[in-house]
Protein backbone atom coordinates (compact mmCIF):
# COMPACT_ATOMS: atom_id res chain seq x y z
CA UNK A 1 0.00 0.00 0.00
CA UNK A 2 1.68 2.96 -1.40
CA UNK A 3 2.27 5.55 1.76
CA UNK A 4 -0.01 9.18 0.99
CA UNK A 5 -1.16 12.10 2.57
CA UNK A 6 -4.73 13.06 2.38
CA UNK A 7 -5.53 16.69 0.81
CA UNK A 8 -6.79 19.38 3.32
CA UNK A 9 -10.21 20.09 3.80
CA UNK A 10 -10.18 23.81 3.18
CA UNK A 11 -13.61 26.03 3.88
CA UNK A 12 -13.98 27.86 0.01
CA UNK A 13 -13.58 31.82 1.23
CA UNK A 14 -16.74 32.46 -0.53
CA UNK A 15 -18.68 30.18 0.88
CA UNK A 16 -19.15 32.18 4.28
CA UNK A 17 -21.33 35.12 4.92
CA UNK A 18 -19.35 38.46 4.34
CA UNK A 19 -19.02 39.69 8.19
CA UNK A 20 -17.71 43.64 9.47
CA UNK A 21 -15.20 43.57 11.44
CA UNK A 22 -14.46 45.98 14.40
CA UNK A 23 -10.54 46.13 15.66
CA UNK A 24 -9.23 46.93 19.03
CA UNK A 25 -5.88 46.98 19.33
CA UNK A 26 -3.07 47.72 15.91
CA UNK A 27 0.00 45.65 17.24
CA UNK A 28 -0.39 42.06 16.17
CA UNK A 29 -3.89 43.33 14.75
CA UNK A 30 -2.33 44.13 11.72
CA UNK A 31 -0.74 40.55 10.67
CA UNK A 32 -4.30 39.69 11.16
CA UNK A 33 -6.10 42.38 8.95
CA UNK A 34 -3.83 42.15 6.30
CA UNK A 35 -4.55 38.40 5.57
CA UNK A 36 -8.26 39.14 5.89
CA UNK A 37 -8.54 42.07 3.38
CA UNK A 38 -6.07 39.93 1.20
CA UNK A 39 -7.59 36.56 1.28
CA UNK A 40 -10.57 36.25 2.29
CA UNK A 41 -14.21 37.84 1.94
CA UNK A 42 -14.11 39.48 5.16
CA UNK A 43 -13.51 43.09 5.58
CA UNK A 44 -12.43 45.41 8.44
CA UNK A 45 -14.53 49.10 9.03
CA UNK A 46 -13.75 50.13 12.14
CA UNK A 47 -10.78 50.01 14.77
CA UNK A 48 -9.81 51.94 17.65
CA UNK A 49 -6.53 52.09 20.22
CA UNK A 50 -5.27 53.30 22.81
CA UNK A 51 -2.99 56.61 21.04
CA UNK A 52 -5.38 58.06 18.49
CA UNK A 53 -2.66 58.95 16.25
CA UNK A 54 -0.74 55.74 15.26
CA UNK A 55 -4.92 54.28 14.99
CA UNK A 56 -5.68 57.09 12.26
CA UNK A 57 -2.25 55.65 10.49
CA UNK A 58 -3.44 52.25 10.75
CA UNK A 59 -6.54 52.72 9.64
CA UNK A 60 -5.39 54.50 6.09
CA UNK A 61 -2.57 51.82 5.41
CA UNK A 62 -5.35 49.20 6.13
CA UNK A 63 -8.21 50.87 4.62
CA UNK A 64 -10.17 50.92 7.24
CA UNK A 65 -13.09 53.71 7.28
CA UNK A 66 -13.88 54.46 11.02
CA UNK A 67 -11.94 55.30 13.73
CA UNK A 68 -13.29 54.93 17.20
CA UNK A 69 -12.01 56.93 20.18
CA UNK A 70 -13.01 54.01 22.81
CA UNK A 71 -13.76 50.76 22.89
CA UNK A 72 -17.33 51.72 24.10
CA UNK A 73 -18.18 53.62 20.73
CA UNK A 74 -16.32 50.79 18.59
CA UNK A 75 -18.61 48.00 20.56
CA UNK A 76 -21.39 49.82 19.65
CA UNK A 77 -21.57 50.64 16.42
CA UNK A 78 -24.24 48.96 14.20
CA UNK A 79 -22.12 48.61 11.43
CA UNK A 80 -19.89 45.88 13.01
CA UNK A 81 -20.34 42.28 13.33
CA UNK A 82 -17.44 40.77 14.70
CA UNK A 83 -15.15 42.63 17.24
CA UNK A 84 -11.34 41.38 17.33
CA UNK A 85 -9.47 41.81 20.49
CA UNK A 86 -5.99 42.51 19.83
CA UNK A 87 -4.89 44.35 22.90
CA UNK A 88 -2.17 43.23 25.63
CA UNK A 89 -3.46 40.09 27.41
CA UNK A 90 -4.78 41.70 30.66
CA UNK A 91 -7.11 44.01 28.74
CA UNK A 92 -8.69 40.95 26.78
CA UNK A 93 -11.61 39.85 29.73
CA UNK A 94 -13.12 43.41 29.80
CA UNK A 95 -12.65 44.07 25.92
CA UNK A 96 -14.42 40.70 25.14
CA UNK A 97 -17.91 41.18 27.92
CA UNK A 98 -17.82 44.87 26.70
CA UNK A 99 -18.36 43.30 22.96
CA UNK A 100 -20.59 40.30 23.96
CA UNK A 101 -23.10 42.70 26.10
CA UNK A 102 -23.05 44.66 22.80
CA UNK A 103 -24.18 42.20 20.97
CA UNK A 104 -21.35 41.25 18.87
CA UNK A 105 -19.23 38.03 18.22
CA UNK A 106 -15.97 38.17 19.46
CA UNK A 107 -12.39 36.80 18.22
CA UNK A 108 -10.09 37.20 20.92
CA UNK A 109 -6.33 36.86 20.55
CA UNK A 110 -4.45 34.32 22.55
CA UNK A 111 -4.58 33.74 25.33
CA UNK A 112 -7.67 34.48 25.79
CA UNK A 113 -7.37 35.41 28.89
CA UNK A 114 -5.07 35.63 32.12
CA UNK A 115 -6.84 32.59 33.58
CA UNK A 116 -9.07 30.13 33.42
CA UNK A 117 -11.58 31.85 35.51
CA UNK A 118 -11.72 34.66 32.95
CA UNK A 119 -11.59 32.56 30.27
CA UNK A 120 -14.84 30.83 31.81
CA UNK A 121 -16.32 33.74 32.27
CA UNK A 122 -15.74 35.45 29.07
CA UNK A 123 -17.19 31.93 27.18
CA UNK A 124 -20.21 32.16 29.67
CA UNK A 125 -21.18 35.22 28.68
CA UNK A 126 -20.76 34.75 25.17
CA UNK A 127 -23.25 31.58 25.19
CA UNK A 128 -25.76 33.39 27.56
CA UNK A 129 -25.90 36.46 24.79
CA UNK A 130 -25.85 34.06 21.96
CA UNK A 131 -22.86 35.23 19.77
CA UNK A 132 -20.15 33.34 19.35
CA UNK A 133 -16.67 33.29 21.18
CA UNK A 134 -13.63 32.03 20.22
CA UNK A 135 -9.83 32.17 20.91
CA UNK A 136 -7.44 33.21 17.69
CA UNK A 137 -5.41 29.90 18.16
CA UNK A 138 -4.79 30.03 14.41
CA UNK A 139 -3.10 27.01 14.34
CA UNK A 140 -6.34 25.22 14.85
CA UNK A 141 -7.63 26.17 11.30
CA UNK A 142 -4.63 25.52 8.67
CA UNK A 143 -4.96 23.08 6.19
CA UNK A 144 -1.86 21.56 7.97
CA UNK A 145 -4.03 20.94 11.17
CA UNK A 146 -6.93 19.17 8.77
CA UNK A 147 -4.40 16.67 7.18
CA UNK A 148 -2.98 16.19 10.76
CA UNK A 149 -7.09 14.93 11.76
CA UNK A 150 -6.99 12.81 9.27
CA UNK A 151 -4.02 10.82 9.46
CA UNK A 152 -4.88 10.54 13.20
CA UNK A 153 -8.32 9.66 12.07
CA UNK A 154 -7.02 7.07 9.72
CA UNK A 155 -4.78 5.08 12.42
CA UNK A 156 -1.54 5.96 10.01
CA UNK A 157 0.33 5.87 12.81
CA UNK A 158 -1.29 3.81 15.28
CA UNK A 159 -2.19 4.68 18.74
CA UNK A 160 -0.62 7.87 19.44
CA UNK A 161 1.18 7.88 23.01
CA UNK A 162 3.48 11.21 23.32
CA UNK A 163 3.34 14.36 21.77
CA UNK A 164 6.60 16.90 22.17
CA UNK A 165 6.18 20.22 20.84
CA UNK A 166 8.12 23.38 21.88
CA UNK A 167 8.56 27.45 21.16
CA UNK A 168 10.56 29.71 22.40
CA UNK A 169 12.80 32.91 21.52
CA UNK A 170 15.73 35.42 23.64
CA UNK A 171 13.46 38.07 23.91
CA UNK A 172 15.58 41.48 24.65
CA UNK A 173 15.90 42.03 27.66
CA UNK A 174 13.20 45.42 28.64
CA UNK A 175 11.14 45.78 32.08
CA UNK A 176 8.92 47.87 31.29
CA UNK A 177 7.57 45.37 27.67
CA UNK A 178 5.07 43.67 27.31
CA UNK A 179 7.10 40.27 27.56
CA UNK A 180 8.90 40.89 30.52
CA UNK A 181 6.23 43.16 32.45
CA UNK A 182 3.89 41.35 35.05
CA UNK A 183 1.41 43.91 34.83
CA UNK A 184 1.29 43.58 31.07
CA UNK A 185 0.15 40.06 30.87
CA UNK A 186 4.23 38.80 30.57
CA UNK A 187 5.79 35.78 30.51
CA UNK A 188 6.94 32.63 28.55
CA UNK A 189 3.77 30.47 29.04
CA UNK A 190 1.31 33.11 28.06
CA UNK A 191 3.02 34.59 24.93
CA UNK A 192 4.62 31.06 23.73
CA UNK A 193 3.47 28.72 25.70
CA UNK A 194 0.24 28.67 25.01
CA UNK A 195 0.90 27.52 21.52
CA UNK A 196 2.33 23.89 22.32
CA UNK A 197 -0.05 23.24 25.33
CA UNK A 198 -2.89 24.26 22.64
CA UNK A 199 -1.48 21.80 20.01
CA UNK A 200 -0.81 19.22 23.00
CA UNK A 201 -4.45 19.54 23.71
CA UNK A 202 -5.88 19.17 19.95
CA UNK A 203 -4.21 15.72 19.93
CA UNK A 204 -4.49 13.98 23.43
CA UNK A 205 -7.50 16.53 25.12
CA UNK A 206 -7.21 17.96 28.69
CA UNK A 207 -4.45 16.27 30.56
CA UNK A 208 -5.48 14.82 33.96
CA UNK A 209 -2.11 16.10 35.71
CA UNK A 210 0.42 18.61 34.89
CA UNK A 211 3.85 18.70 36.21
CA UNK A 212 5.62 21.72 35.64
CA UNK A 213 9.60 23.03 36.11
CA UNK A 214 11.08 26.16 35.11
CA UNK A 215 12.48 29.88 36.11
CA UNK A 216 11.52 32.92 36.82
CA UNK A 217 13.02 36.14 35.71
CA UNK A 218 13.92 39.03 38.11
CA UNK A 219 10.93 41.33 36.66
CA UNK A 220 9.10 38.24 38.08
CA UNK A 221 7.84 36.47 35.26
CA UNK A 222 8.42 32.75 34.20
CA UNK A 223 11.11 32.84 31.70
CA UNK A 224 11.36 28.98 30.84
CA UNK A 225 8.89 26.31 31.51
CA UNK A 226 8.78 22.71 30.61
CA UNK A 227 5.73 20.55 30.97
CA UNK A 228 5.25 17.20 31.58
CA UNK A 229 1.15 16.30 30.64
CA UNK A 230 -0.65 13.22 30.89
CA UNK A 231 -3.64 12.78 29.37
CA UNK A 232 -6.39 10.15 30.24
CA UNK A 233 -5.37 7.82 27.75
CA UNK A 234 -2.29 7.71 29.55
CA UNK A 235 -0.45 9.17 26.27
CA UNK A 236 1.95 12.12 27.69
CA UNK A 237 2.65 15.15 26.13
CA UNK A 238 6.61 17.15 26.55
CA UNK A 239 6.24 20.62 26.37
CA UNK A 240 8.49 23.60 26.63
CA UNK A 241 8.74 27.36 26.37
CA UNK A 242 11.23 29.99 27.25
CA UNK A 243 11.95 33.64 26.21
CA UNK A 244 15.21 33.43 27.30
CA UNK A 245 16.62 30.14 25.14
CA UNK A 246 16.37 29.85 21.29
CA UNK A 247 14.47 26.34 20.92
CA UNK A 248 13.40 24.66 17.44
CA UNK A 249 9.86 25.34 17.34
CA UNK A 250 9.10 22.10 16.50
CA UNK A 251 6.10 19.87 17.16
CA UNK A 252 5.77 15.83 16.69
CA UNK A 253 3.05 13.21 17.31
CA UNK A 254 4.39 9.67 18.07
CA UNK A 255 2.40 6.91 17.56
CA UNK A 256 2.81 3.04 17.77
CA UNK A 257 2.91 2.64 13.54
CA UNK A 258 4.97 5.60 13.18
CA UNK A 259 5.05 9.48 14.13
CA UNK A 260 3.70 12.89 12.32
CA UNK A 261 6.56 15.41 12.46
CA UNK A 262 5.68 19.45 11.89
CA UNK A 263 7.97 21.72 11.05
CA UNK A 264 9.29 24.61 12.22
CA UNK A 265 7.23 26.68 13.00
CA UNK A 266 4.84 24.42 13.87
CA UNK A 267 2.08 26.98 14.76
CA UNK A 268 1.86 28.50 11.35
CA UNK A 269 1.75 27.04 7.68
CA UNK A 270 4.46 24.35 7.21
CA UNK A 271 3.44 21.15 6.45
CA UNK A 272 3.63 18.02 7.44
CA UNK A 273 6.04 14.99 7.59
CA UNK A 274 4.49 11.50 7.89
CA UNK A 275 6.78 8.76 8.78
CA UNK A 276 5.78 5.03 9.03
CA UNK A 277 7.48 2.12 10.85
CA UNK A 278 10.28 2.01 13.19
CA UNK A 279 14.27 1.46 14.16
CA UNK A 280 14.98 3.44 11.05
CA UNK A 281 13.35 1.31 8.77
CA UNK A 282 10.71 4.17 7.79
CA UNK A 283 8.71 4.77 4.94
CA UNK A 284 8.69 8.98 4.85
CA UNK A 285 5.86 11.05 2.93
CA UNK A 286 5.67 14.85 3.08
CA UNK A 287 2.89 17.36 2.10
CA UNK A 288 3.89 21.43 2.24
CA UNK A 289 1.58 24.23 2.43
CA UNK A 290 2.44 26.65 -0.42
CA UNK A 291 -0.66 27.76 -0.79
CA UNK A 292 -0.71 31.20 0.47
CA UNK A 293 2.31 33.57 -0.55
CA UNK A 294 3.28 34.82 3.36
CA UNK A 295 3.76 32.96 6.37
CA UNK A 296 1.31 35.11 8.52
CA UNK A 297 -1.61 35.37 5.74
CA UNK A 298 -2.30 31.61 7.14
CA UNK A 299 -4.39 33.97 9.57
CA UNK A 300 -7.12 34.18 7.02
CA UNK A 301 -8.44 30.59 7.75
CA UNK A 302 -9.28 31.74 11.02
CA UNK A 303 -11.25 34.37 9.53
CA UNK A 304 -12.79 32.36 7.28
CA UNK A 305 -13.92 29.47 9.89
CA UNK A 306 -15.08 31.78 12.09
CA UNK A 307 -17.29 33.52 9.39
CA UNK A 308 -18.54 29.77 8.74
CA UNK A 309 -19.52 29.25 12.50
CA UNK A 310 -21.62 32.36 12.37
CA UNK A 311 -23.75 31.77 9.84
CA UNK A 312 -24.04 27.99 11.04
CA UNK A 313 -25.27 29.80 14.00
CA UNK A 314 -22.33 28.23 16.08
CA UNK A 315 -21.71 29.68 19.57
CA UNK A 316 -18.07 27.92 19.59
CA UNK A 317 -15.72 26.52 17.41
CA UNK A 318 -16.14 22.86 16.85
CA UNK A 319 -12.61 22.38 16.13
CA UNK A 320 -11.33 24.64 19.27
CA UNK A 321 -14.75 24.50 21.98
CA UNK A 322 -14.75 26.72 25.28
CA UNK A 323 -14.20 23.58 27.42
CA UNK A 324 -11.04 22.91 26.07
CA UNK A 325 -9.90 26.37 25.62
CA UNK A 326 -10.77 27.36 29.64
CA UNK A 327 -8.53 23.96 30.04
CA UNK A 328 -5.79 24.95 28.16
CA UNK A 329 -5.77 28.49 30.82
CA UNK A 330 -6.37 25.75 33.77
CA UNK A 331 -2.53 23.87 32.76
CA UNK A 332 -1.18 27.61 32.15
CA UNK A 333 -2.67 28.16 35.57
CA UNK A 334 -1.37 25.26 37.42
CA UNK A 335 2.23 25.43 35.55
CA UNK A 336 2.59 29.35 36.37
CA UNK A 337 1.70 28.77 40.44
CA UNK A 338 4.24 25.43 40.53
CA UNK A 339 7.10 27.83 38.87
CA UNK A 340 6.47 30.25 41.22
CA UNK A 341 6.36 27.77 44.03
CA UNK A 342 9.54 26.09 43.13
CA UNK A 343 11.06 29.74 42.46
CA UNK A 344 10.42 30.91 45.73
CA UNK A 345 11.62 27.49 48.05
Amino acid sequence: MTLSIPAPRVIPVDSVPQLRWGIVGTGIAASFVAALHGHTTQHATAVTARDVEKTRAFAVKHEIAVVHESIEALVEDPTVDVVYVATPHPLHHDVALAAIAAGKHVLVEKPIAMSAAEASEITEAGRAAGVLVMEAMWTRYLPQSDVIRQLLEDGAIGTVNIVDANFGFPAPFDPMSRMWSKELGGGALLDAGVYPISFASSILGSPTSVTAKGTVTETGVDGTASLLLTAQSGATALLTTSMLTSVPTTAVVMGTKGYIEIPSPFFGPTGVVLHRGALGRYEVTEWRDDSLPGFQDGLSHQATAFASYVGDGRLESPLHGHAETVAVMATIDEARRQIREMATR
